[in-house]
């Protein structure tokens, strides 16, 4: 008998989830990461009193009662609502595409005179069959509203011209005729009290972890410890690249302490155009309304401005490329896995998807339903 019934590789939001639902089942698990901290890219940091997003902004939203209860056993969530705002040469708008917008805009002030405005700039383009993203985009909330809050951020993500990159990017682009400021459609949001690597630690609490541990490198003395591997990390990597290497989009930060209270006032503000070299600034601060876990406010500011960058093999892997190349190449290696009787593959790398936490958590749990016998 083995030392372990699972080895689970990646100490992330997959494999903390499977990791506690196997030991409620009464399994042994060891969960080893290659980094030095658990959490995986929801790592939050504490600096100057404040949660830092490592990785880049999180904010947890659902409309899955059941994961948004499940959550809520190893985490309390404060009542923060994603409201960014975007800063174009110095114009402030709303996001989502509000009212508030479309006042600051064009200086309409009822529903009627801005879903007016729409369609008289979208029937201006006269564009019926878009050949890219820039035509999508102008056929559905017209010129004014692409050139100054849509062209400028969308080329920096993708490092192309908005005429070179595909219709389907934009399927569609919400457009609320209300004041809401709410940018997620999610009756469950917030982010966890004390940030999120607490309710990775307590989703892991009692479990053995070990992190500095690279799976692939010392895979063979790892996988005779166990009897079957949870495995999130890239399914390429797992097979030694051996069809060739799944490309991702990738993004980098620079994060700064500031000797100030208040930086930006709020907790993300998008870069519309295309001359600052960043999308976006987060102040990590305003996650959890400027104050720190006793409630006093805060002297010092953290804000982190993110750059998307070329992704190239080695560098931190972000976001799927789900093109049609790309795809194709994750379906052959998912044939593959179907050998592996002994190894689970989950998560965003393991299962080249795009996941939201919720997303994540809810598939994991599906999982564990099925393994977990």
């Amino acid at each position: 008998m083995k030392q372990y019934d699972y080895l689970i590789v990646g100490a992330g939001l997959y494999g903390a989830v499977f990791a506690q639902e196997a030991k409620k089942a009464g399994k042994k698990c060891l969960v080893i990461d290659k980094r030095s901290h658990i959490a995986g890219n929801i790592y939050t940091e504490p600096v100057e009193g404040i949660n830092v997003h490592r990785y880049g902004a999180h904010i947890f939203h659902t409309n899955n009662k059941a994961v948004w209860q499940y959550v809520n056993q190893f985490a309390e969530f404060n009542r923060f609502t994603n409201s960014p705002v975007a800063n174009y040469k110095g114009e402030l708008y709303s996001l989502p595409f509000n009212m508030y917008t479309f006042n600051k805009m064009w200086g309409v002030v009822t529903p009627k005179e801005a879903a007016a405005k729409i369609e008289e700039q979208r029937k201006e383009a006269g564009i019926t069959e878009p050949e890219n993203l820039e035509e999508q985009a102008i056929s559905l909330v017209g010129r004014d509203i692409y050139e100054k809050l849509i062209k400028g951020y969308t080329e920096k993500q993708w490092g192309r011209d908005c005429r070179d990159l595909p219709s389907f990017i934009i399927k569609r682009l919400p457009v609320r005729l209300t004041f809401d400021n709410n940018y997620f459609n999610a009756l469950y949001q917030g982010i966890p009290v004390g940030g999120y690597t607490k309710l990775v630690a307590n989703l892991l609490e009692g479990i053995e972890v070990r992190l500095n541990t690279d799976y692939l490198e010392n895979k063979e003395e790892l996988d005779a410890i166990a009897d079957k591997v949870v495995y999130t990390g890239p399914i390429d990597a797992y097979f030694g690249y051996t069809l060739g290497t799944l490309e991702y989009r990738s993004v980098r930060f620079e994060t700064e302490t500031l000797d100030k209270p208040n930086f930006q006032g709020n907790a993300a503000v998008n870069y519309t155009d295309r001359e600052t070299p960043w999308t976006r600034i987060i102040e990590h601060k305003w996650f959890e309304f400027g104050k720190d876990e006793e409630g006093n406010d805060l002297p010092r500011t953290v804000i982190s401005r993110e750059f998307s960058s070329e992704w190239k093999p080695g560098d931190e892997p972000y976001y799927p490329v789900n093109d049609e190349k790309n795809s194709a190449l994750y379906g052959k290696y998912k044939e593959l896995t179907e050998k592996e009787d002994k190894v689970i593959f989950g998560g965003r790398l393991g299962e080249y998807k795009y996941y939201d936490m919720d997303q994540v958590i809810a598939a994991a749990l599906e999982c564990c339903e099925r393994k977990l016998l």
